[in-house]
């Protein structure tokens, strides 16, 4: 029998802030949205909800903002629901166990709140091939 795998990696902007809520059993589960744009074709872009338990869950809600740059690694989850009018639904969400901000902090950030440049912000360094995306990704990802 063949083994499998499931794992998700996504870069993108968030398209809103988190929302945080609590399960009756006091866990906390934060859900926010990420838009992650197509490298070929930029008009393309994905929108992939996102959902983070317990302390990563608080993390997030505490420093994640909307249109921040972030990275995203878990698990590719389709649950089944019924909607308030009884009618079956699937939804598409990724459960993640970890989190980056990406980008920096601007110069003249403001009353103590910081801002984040978008990782886009910099222009990538290419090696020749004339595939910056690939190029500043091999820079990023360790394998």
């Amino acid at each position: 029998m063949a083994g499998s795998y499931n794992r998700v990696i996504l870069v993108g902007n968030l398209t809103r802030d988190p929302e945080i809520r609590y399960t009756q059993s006091g866990k906390a589960v934060t859900k926010f949205s990420l838009a992650v744009n197509n490298p070929r074709n930029k008009e393309e872009t994905t929108f992939v909800d996102i959902v983070a338990w317990d302390r990563l869950g608080e993390t997030c809600n505490t420093y994640l903002k909307k249109g921040q740059n972030t990275l995203v690694e878990g698990r590719l989850v389709i649950r089944s629901y019924d909607d308030k009018d009884g009618n079956k639904r699937k939804a598409t969400e990724v459960v993640i166990d970890n989190m980056q901000m990406l980008g920096g902090r601007r110069d003249g950030a403001s009353s103590g709140e910081e801002e984040f440049a978008p990782v886009g912000a910099r222009a990538p360094a290419s090696n020749g091939t004339g595939d910056a995306f690939s190029d500043e990704l091999d820079d990023e990802i360790p394998f």
